[in-house]
C-alpha cells in the first residue's frame, strides 16, 4: 500500500483527486492539507510514503514544502502537481528533490500511475513542460 499526502489550497481539486485515487486498490490517502505549513504539519504527524504537492499554496509554495520533506522525511517522495508551470519552477523543483511535475488536465488514472513510478524511484516531468525547459536553456 502506498500511502499519499495531497496538498491543495483548492478544496475541490484535494477532494477530487482524494476521491478518485481512494479507488485505486494500492493507494491510500492518509492525509490533505491546504497550506504549505499543514503539509509539512500532516507528512511528519502521517509518515506519507508520496507527497503531491500543488505548486502555489499559502504559507510555502509546494517546492518549499518538497525541500523541507526532503530534509524531515528523507522517505518521502515529492511531487508536484500545477494547473501551469513554467521551466524556471520545474528546474527549481528538480534541484529540491522532486521526482514528478505534472498538470492538473492529468487524468486520475494517469495520476495515479504517476504516484507508483515516483514511489518506485523514478521520475516523471509532464512532457510539454520538459521540451519548455530543455529549450529555454539555463535558469537565471
Amino acid at each position: 500500500m502506498i500511502r499519499v499526502l495531497l496538498a491543495d489550497d483548492d478544496p475541490l481539486i484535494r477532494g477530487a483527486f482524494a476521491a478518485l485515487l481512494s479507488l485505486e486498490e494500492d493507494l491510500e490517502i492518509v492525509a490533505e492539507a491546504a497550506t504549505g505549513p499543514d503539509a509539512i504539519e500532516m507528512a511528519l504527524r502521517h509518515g506519507p510514503d508520496v507527497a503531491v504537492l500543488d505548486l502555489q499554496m499559502p504559507g510555502k509554495d509546494g517546492v518549499a514544502v518538497a525541500e523541507r520533506l526532503t530534509e524531515l522525511l528523507p522517505g518521502c517522495t515529492t511531487m508536484i502537481v500545477t494547473g501551469h508551470g513554467l521551466p524556471g519552477q520545474l528546474k527549481r523543483a528538480l534541484t529540491h528533490g522532486v521526482r514528478g511535475f505534472v498538470l492538473k488536465t492529468v487524468s486520475a488514472h494517469e495520476l495515479a500511475t504517476i504516484i507508483r513510478s515516483v514511489h518506485a524511484g523514478n521520475r516523471y516531468i509532464d512532457p510539454a513542460l520538459a521540451a519548455d525547459a530543455v529549450g529555454e536553456g539555463p535558469s537565471p
